[in-house]
């Protein structure tokens, strides 16, 4: 039995160490947008396969038995092609979707549906931005000129970007005590995040909770319905029942 795992994630990591564990087959999918990628065990492969006509034969020209797409949840376009083609293919699939995060007491928190209406609740605010959002789709404040960014990314990333800004490169995952320090250290005074979920960037919401900051949290993008789990665990026993 092979499976493709459609990764990139802490949890699609897991994933695949835990099938190889069982002798299961696993060929782990990376997008390749991170130019130095934290690789899972087994066979990986990195680039995309052609859109949904791509990924339909690829399935099939590998006896592909079971799709478990461990993305992102905002990795939108590899998820509706996912659906799509474990579906031509006839091959089953699972979404494993981290949970979102949710506010508590003392959360100053601004959903946006995107990135477009993020930059449209700012300048209310805050003066001082640190955008978590990622390297794509910063163009979306490119226009907010009074305002200054602390953009951090794991690469870096593509203009057009906000006029005032720094870039810092890091990757996670990261502690409250660092958070703060760097909140302070920059005297930011709004955080921007989309939501990840999870636990590797989830202190910067601690920090701005202390700190008493608002946060603007971008919505996740509708996926398409398919059976889902909501951690390995639960993953792991889907494919073993295949």
């Amino acid at each position: 039995m092979t499976v493709l795992v459609l990764g990139g994630t802490a949890e699609a990591r897991t994933l695949a160490a835990e099938l190889h564990g069982r002798g299961v087959a696993v060929v782990s999918s990376l997008a390749g947008r991170v130019a130095r990628p934290r690789l899972p065990v087994g066979e990986v492969r990195v680039g995309g396969f052609g859109g949904i006509e791509g990924l339909t034969a690829w399935l099939r020209e590998h006896d592909v038995r079971a799709v478990v797409d461990a993305t992102h949840p905002f990795a939108e376009r590899i998820g509706t092609n996912a659906f799509a083609a474990a579906e031509k293919a006839g091959v089953p699939l699972l979404r494993l979707a981290r949970p979102g995060w949710q506010a508590g007491d003392g959360d100053r928190w601004h959903w946006a549906a995107d990135l477009t209406e993020a930059a449209e609740l700012l300048p209310g605010l805050g003066e001082r931005v640190l955008l978590t959002s990622g390297r794509q789709g910063l163009g979306a404040f490119a226009g907010l000129d009074a305002l200054w960014f602390l953009i951090r990314c794991v690469d870096p990333p593509e203009p057009p970007l906000p006029a005032r800004h720094e870039v810092l490169l890091s990757r996670g995952p990261y502690e409250v005590d660092g958070e703060r320090a760097l909140l302070a250290e920059h005297a930011i005074d709004v955080l921007v995040t989309k939501d990840s979920g999870g636990t590797m960037t989830a202190a910067k919401l601690t920090a701005a909770r202390e700190l008493g900051l608002p946060v603007v949290v971008v919505r996740r993008p509708t996926r398409p319905v398919t059976a889902e789990a909501a951690d390995v665990a639960g993953a792991v026993e889907w494919v073993l029942h295949r």
